[in-house]
């Protein structure tokens, strides 16, 4: 599945590039993805890509197996990331209160997290010190593989980026209690671009 969606993102790409180039569609359409991230300047990146919507939702019954928690899905992002990209520390959004990142494929790029001793799931290992903290825990991932954490209690980051490229899926979530709860992140349903948030 890794395989097919990485191939899928890698083409859809190269597609929207073209489109771009060819002035078919404005730099400004989000429909094909876009380069306009402020967070990973001039890298591809797709809000809601309907293939990615669908993993979002396919995932959630192990999602809420594996971390033991009832969810519901906010939405999800792609980025084909490039050398020489940077992933600065950071927390996440209200939408991404449980987060994941997965490898889809490419070179290999660690994401760092900074552990929390008040943030887990029920079978974490405690034992969290100062450096532990500022230096992060290095995580490397297969394509195929997700880390799950917390997005937005936990800082984490990537530092640079020495290979070609990585293409990696982020898929968030709310705890279905969660005062902050926003389901399909205020779209009436997934797949929407964002301009759809609040629009019933």
């Amino acid at each position: 599945m890794a395989n097919f969606i990485h191939d899928y993102i890698c083409l859809k790409k190269k597609v929207a590039k073209k489109l771009f180039e060819y002035n078919y569609i404005s730099l400004n359409e989000t429909t094909w993805g876009t380069w306009l991230d402020a967070q990973v300047p001039n890298t591809y990146s797709h809000y809601s890509d309907l293939v990615m919507e669908t993993l979002l939702e396919k995932v959630l019954p192990q999602m809420q197996k594996h971390t033991g928690l009832k969810l519901v899905s906010t939405y999800s992002y792609t980025r084909v990331y490039k050398k020489g990209d940077v992933l600065k520390r950071h927390k996440d959004r209200p939408s991404c209160e449980i987060s994941t990142t997965m490898n889809l494929g490419g070179d290999k790029w660690p994401i760092y997290l900074s552990p929390n001793e008040n943030v887990g799931f029920p079978n974490e290992q405690k034992g969290i010190t100062t450096e532990s903290k500022a230096k992060g825990i290095k995580v490397d991932l297969r394509p195929g593989d997700m880390l799950v954490y917390s997005g937005c209690e936990l800082e984490h980051w990537r530092k640079k980026f020495t290979g070609n490229y990585c293409a990696q899926v982020f898929l968030h979530y709310n705890r279905k209690q969660s005062k902050n709860k926003n389901e399909f992140d205020g779209r009436p349903f997934l797949g929407l671009p964002s301009v759809f948030k609040r629009r019933k």
